[in-house]
């Protein structure tokens, strides 16, 4: 894989170098040609965000990425914690929740350290693994059987692509704390693949 280039403003540079990050095919469901649609308009340079000297726009992505990711999950994850039918799936919703949300709590700090904001710079896109608003939607309106098979589909994809992502910061990545949580969200999710596919009917739900 080609290190990208540091070069251009960060929010402009970061979903390019996100989707080299993702090395996303046609098996993914995109295109393996960044759309310039998902670069949005670089704001004025006095107002970009600087990379602290032992970041590179590869920890950047991966960062930036996985904060939203692990926000847009964690609300799935409250109402499946509320909302699923069985007691081994609420369980289940509620350990991940808090698990997510601790990871969060290293993942806000890592932002800072890199001198980047805390701000969602994918908002608008459909970044494969990310729980969208219109999901999010869907998951509030489903009950009952149809909403266990929403909540674990999109959960499962969730886990599968965060991993996937943060496989590439680890081979990929410069700074060593990046890279360290990076390696223990993989764990995570594997650990959380594993689980979710012993839950009582979940197979039958995901087909």
């Amino acid at each position: 894989m080609n290190r990208p280039a540091p070069a251009g403003p960060l929010p402009t540079l970061v979903p390019l170098v996100l989707l080299a990050l993702l090395g996303l095919t046609a098996a993914t469901g995109c295109s393996s040609t960044p759309d310039p649609a998902l670069a949005p308009a670089a704001p004025p340079a006095a107002s970009a965000p600087t990379l602290t000297a032992d970041a590179t726009p590869t920890d950047a992505a991966w960062a930036q990425l996985m904060t939203p990711m692990n926000e847009k999950a964690v609300a799935l994850l409250t109402l499946a914690a509320d909302r699923a039918t069985t007691p081994p799936l609420r369980a289940f919703a509620t350990r991940l929740r808090s698990a997510q949300e601790a990871e969060l709590g290293r993942l806000r700090p890592l932002l800072a350290r890199m001198g980047l904001p805390d701000t969602d710079v994918h908002a608008g896109h459909d970044m494969p693994g990310m729980v969208t608003e219109k999901d999010l939607a869907a998951a509030r309106a489903a009950e009952g059987a149809a909403f266990d098979r929403l909540f674990l589909t999109q959960l499962r994809d969730h886990l599968r692509h965060s991993a996937q992502v943060s496989r590439s910061e680890i081979t990929a990545g410069a700074r060593t704390d990046a890279k360290e949580l990076a390696a223990a969200l993989v764990t995570a999710r594997e650990a959380a693949l594993t689980e979710l596919a012993r839950l009582p009917g979940a197979a039958r739900a995901l087909g």
